[in-house]
């Protein structure tokens, strides 16, 4: 018999899982939840078997849910992670279901995890760090491409595209050369560790620039400077970010 927690911020991908899971016998209880917090939290309350979890959620991640779930819980990561990712995921005990799956690759899985539940199998969290590790590297130190979910697409932005990002919150702007701004659901601050630094950097709480599209820099009477970009548009590097003009300019 299985328990399963189906965790997905997107409303619809959590219901077509729970129409999956309700077609196999051996599925005896199904709880989700739509965010890291609240599969943290239901998966020490209910304690299930199987915890089916998004990469992308609000609050906490995919894999940062991973090293908080307890001990026994079997992981598959929904996720749309490139190829090197994936050969990381077939390599080792975790399973995963790459967006979009179809019903046939669902129920392989979920074949696979029966298997190892009645063999009593249980994920090491040494061995799941390592896996997070595996399926996070990058053959390059820094993102050249973000992916962008939408509803009912993926997009791919160039980060060569980018003049500038501004947070909002758990979203991101990304304000384009071409005049676009599309809105992407990730933090500032987890942008600013994947852009290449000597090519992006950090003026303000809320803002990062590509260092070649600023044009002008300008002090105001409260000690920050207005930063003029190439598109035309303004941006404001804060007091506390002044040690980073001689970078900016150089």
């Amino acid at each position: 018999m299985l328990k399963v927690l189906v965790a997905d911020d997107e409303r619809l991908a959590r219901e077509t899982i729970k129409v999956l899971l309700n077609e196999r016998e051996e599925v005896t209880e199904i709880w989700e939840a739509c965010n890291g917090d609240d599969a943290i939290s239901l998966a020490n309350l209910h304690h299930p078997d199987v915890v089916i979890l998004d990469i992308e959620m609000p609050q906490k991640n995919g894999l940062e849910v991973a090293q908080l779930l307890p001990p026994h819980c079997i992981i598959v990561f929904v996720t749309a992670f490139n190829e090197h990712a994936i050969e990381a995921f077939e390599l080792s005990a975790v399973d995963y279901i790459l967006k979009p799956f179809d019903d046939e690759r669902f129920h392989k899985m979920l074949n696979k995890i029966s298997e190892r539940v009645t063999d009593k199998n249980t994920l090491d969290l040494t061995q799941i760090s390592d896996v997070i590790k595996q399926a996070t590297h990058k053959p390059e130190q820094y993102k050249t491409r973000l992916i962008v979910r939408d509803p009912g697409r993926i997009r791919l932005v160039d980060v060569s595209s980018i003049i500038y990002i501004g947070g909002a919150g758990n979203y991101a702007e990304l304000h384009l050369d071409d005049g676009n701004v599309i809105l992407h659901r990730e933090t500032l601050t987890s942008l600013e560790s994947q852009l290449d630094p000597s090519l992006f950097l950090r003026i303000h709480r809320s803002t990062i620039v590509r260092r070649n599209a600023i044009c002008e820099l300008s002090p105001t009477e409260k000690g920050d400077y207005n930063v003029t970009l190439r598109s035309g548009e303004c941006v404001v590097l804060s007091r506390r970010n002044r040690d980073k003009l001689e970078y900016l300019m150089s």
